[in-house]
C-alpha cells in the first residue's frame, strides 16, 4: 500500500467509475483496476463492488475511504507546512462554497489567492449548506463559504459579507413593474423553492417563521436542486421564487427578470466563513484566511458582489 493507491482508491469511489478515474490521474483502466487490485491483496478483502453499473465502495471500502482521505489531507498538510518552513506558500487547499457563493463569489476570490500564491493548487467543491458543513465536520474539507448558520457547537463561523435576495418573477409577470409585494398576495403564488438543506431556504425560512408563517405556506409547485434550475422555471412561468440578486444579476441587467421587495419580510442574509472548531488549520487554511481577512479590512469583498 502506499499513498499513490490510496489517491487512486479515492477518486474510484468518488467518481464512481474506474474510466472516469483513470481519466482524472490520466492512467488507463487497466492500470486502476491493476491498483485496486493490489490494495485488495494488501488488506485481503473486497473494496470496491464492481457487480453494478457504478463502482460502489463495500464495507471495507468505506472504512478505508475515511482513514484513506485523512492519510491523504495529512500528506498535503505536510508538504505545506515544510514549503512554508521553507519560506514558501505551496500545495493543494481543498475548499467548499455553498450554492451562492461556491457559483458567484468563490471563483473570483481564488483567481485573486491564486495571483498571490501561483504555487497553490485550489480545489473548489461545491454542494448545498447541509453538505458543505458535513463535509468540514467530517475532515474532507478545511473550510467552506455558506450562506446559514451552522446549528452545532463544532462549527465556528466568522461574518464575511452580506447578501441580498429579492423575489424573482419574469419580465412579462404582472408585478413586474412594481417594487414590492405583500406576503398576502405572494402566498397564492405558485412558488418555486430550493431542496432542503440549502442555505437560501433556510434563511427564507427564519425570514417567515419571523413573521409567524412558514415554507408550508406558500403554494410551492416544485423543489428544485439548484438556482439554475429555479431560473429556469421562472424563465418558463412555473412559478415565482425569492433567491439572492448575485444569482440572476445578469438576467436583471438584460430586463428578463425583476427583482421586488415583499412587504414585512427580511431578505437580507450572510455569507458566513465556516471551520472545524477543534481541527487544527493547515498552513495553506491559514494563508487562505488571512487572505479573506485582509480582503474584509479594505473592503474589497463588498466589491465582488
Amino acid at each position: 500500500m502506499d499513498l499513490w493507491q490510496l489517491n487512486i482508491f479515492c477518486k474510484v469511489i468518488e467518481l464512481k467509475s474506474f474510466s472516469k478515474a483513470g481519466k482524472a490521474i490520466h492512467l488507463s483502466q487497466p492500470t486502476i483496476s491493476s491498483h485496486i487490485k493490489d490494495l485488495e491483496a494488501y488488506f485481503d478483502c473486497r473494496l470496491i463492488d464492481r457487480l453494478s453499473k457504478e463502482a460502489t465502495a463495500t464495507k471495507a471500502g468505506e472504512l478505508l475511504y475515511g482513514y484513506a482521505k485523512r492519510m491523504l489531507a495529512l500528506r498535503d498538510e505536510t508538504e505545506t507546512a515544510l514549503a512554508e518552513y521553507n519560506g514558501k506558500i505551496r500545495g493543494r487547499l481543498v475548499i467548499g462554497g455553498s450554492t451562492i457563493p461556491g457559483t458567484y463569489l468563490m471563483p473570483q476570490l481564488i483567481g485573486d489567492f491564486k495571483k498571490k500564491y501561483p504555487d497553490v493548487i485550489v480545489s473548489l467543491v461545491i454542494g448545498d449548506t447541509d453538505h458543505i458543513i458535513e463535509s468540514i465536520l467530517n475532515g474532507n474539507l478545511e473550510l467552506g463559504i455558506v450562506g446559514a448558520k451552522a446549528e452545532t457547537q463544532k462549527i465556528i463561523q466568522k461574518k464575511l459579507i452580506e447578501d441580498e435576495m429579492r423575489l424573482i418573477v419574469p419580465a412579462d409577470h404582472r408585478w413586474a413593474g412594481e417594487e414590492r409585494v405583500s406576503l398576502k398576495r405572494l402566498v397564492s403564488e405558485p412558488f418555486i423553492i430550493r431542496e432542503r438543506g440549502s442555505g437560501t431556504l433556510k434563511s427564507l425560512h427564519q425570514s417567515l417563521i419571523e413573521l409567524g408563517h412558514s415554507i408550508e405556506d406558500l403554494k410551492v409547485i416544485a423543489e428544485l436542486g439548484s438556482t439554475q434550475a429555479i431560473c429556469q422555471g421562472i424563465k418558463t412561468g412555473a412559478g415565482v421564487s425569492i433567491i439572492s440578486t448575485l444569482a440572476v444579476a445578469e438576467d436583471l441587467q438584460a430586463g428578463k427578470f425583476s427583482a421586488l421587495e415583499v412587504e414585512g419580510l427580511d431578505l437580507k442574509r450572510n455569507f458566513y466563513l465556516t471551520q472545524h472548531r477543534y481541527r487544527s488549520p493547515s498552513p495553506l487554511s491559514e494563508a487562505f484566511v488571512r487572505f479573506l481577512e485582509e480582503k474584509l479590512e479594505t473592503n474589497e469583498l463588498k466589491c465582488l458582489k
